[in-house]
């Protein structure tokens, strides 16, 4: 019996794919910071039985009608707005993506975002590097205060609990707003749950942790920004499709907000020349939420058992339904 081909799209250590290559034939794109260009995806995809892909692929239903054999997309992240789930499912192509793996050390960077932003330590460690630190002042570099304020979690799932923890930790009041009331979390946590725009109102910190859908797109545009606080601060870590950045650049410029701390981008990648990245209240980052080296390690792995588990007649481990 030949064994069932795979792909992965991008460059993943060996040591990896060694333990499952008794049963399957790997082949991978060479890369592993350039993205697979879309013919060389195409033409691998007419020879492979399962695909491993990150978000930088586009599998909509051009991709799905070149490639309906496929029994499986393995993707590599929690989010799955790369991939038409739908018309999937309609071509029986099971599509998995890696939740769980990835909740603790994204919730690590999130607030590692906050506080960078809140206490301009970009800025300063900056200051240092460029030669311009002179005379001490009293209000050289002063930031905000994180312990004992407000934060709004706007997504309650997995890593938004993460988070919420973490703020607790400094005696933070934390709000939260979701598509469904989390009672439970609510009660572990004693946490609250609010209306979008009165969270909006309330919080010294806001934090978008939205997945993105036709409902959550451009959901932080110039009406939510100009409803925040002129102290408050907007962090996000989900997807830069969440917020209108020209909204969001005009509220920065205006001092409607005082400060933003980014993990995503609408057009990713960015480059210096994005306006956001010219605002000196402003932290970029290139999309870094679950990059640790453990943690992307456990997402391919998951990828790969999932590919396995399906392969096995067992299903996936962690299907997108």
């Amino acid at each position: 019996m030949n064994k069932p081909n795979i792909y992965i799209t991008r460059k993943i250590p060996e040591h990896l794919i060694k333990p499952f290559k008794e049963d399957f034939n790997f082949r991978m794109w060479d890369e592993e910071t350039i993205p697979i260009p879309k013919d060389v995806l195409y033409e691998e995809a007419k020879q492979a039985d399962g695909l491993l892909c990150l978000l930088t692929e586009k599998i909509d239903k051009e991709f799905l009608d070149h490639a309906s054999h496929l029994k499986i997309i393995a993707n590599m992240a929690v989010g799955y707005d790369n991939i038409d789930v739908a018309y999937a499912k309609e071509k029986q192509v099971i599509v998995t993506n890696t939740p769980d793996v990835l909740t603790e050390t994204t919730a690590d960077l999130t607030f590692a975002l906050l506080m960078a932003t809140a206490r301009r330590i970009v800025e300063a460690a900056d200051c240092i590097r460029e030669n311009k630190w002179g005379d001490w002042s009293p209000f050289m570099l002063a930031g905000s205060d994180i312990h004992h304020k407000k934060i709004g979690i706007v997504g309650m799932g997995r890593i938004g609990k993460a988070v919420a923890k973490r703020a607790k930790g400094f005696n933070m009041n934390v709000l939260y707003h979701n598509r469904s009331r989390k009672y439970k979390i609510e009660s572990e946590l004693g946490i609250a749950f609010q209306s979008f725009e009165e969270l909006l109102t309330e919080s010294d910190f806001v934090v978008s942790l939205l997945p993105l859908s036709d409902e959550t797109t451009n959901k932080f545009n110039r009406s939510a920004f100009q409803k925040m606080k002129s102290t408050g601060i907007f962090i996000n870590v989900s997807r830069g499709g969440v917020v209108d950045e020209a909204a969001l650049y005009e509220a920065l410029v205006n001092n409607e907000i005082k400060a933003a701390g980014l993990d995503v981008f609408q057009n990713e990648p960015i480059n210096s020349t994005h306006p956001l990245v010219s605002l000196k209240n402003v932290v970029a980052l290139p999309h870094i939420g679950s990059a640790s080296v453990s943690t992307r390690e456990n997402m391919i792995t998951l990828c790969l058992e999932n590919i396995d588990y399906v392969f096995a007649g067992k299903g996936p481990k962690t299907p997108v339904t």
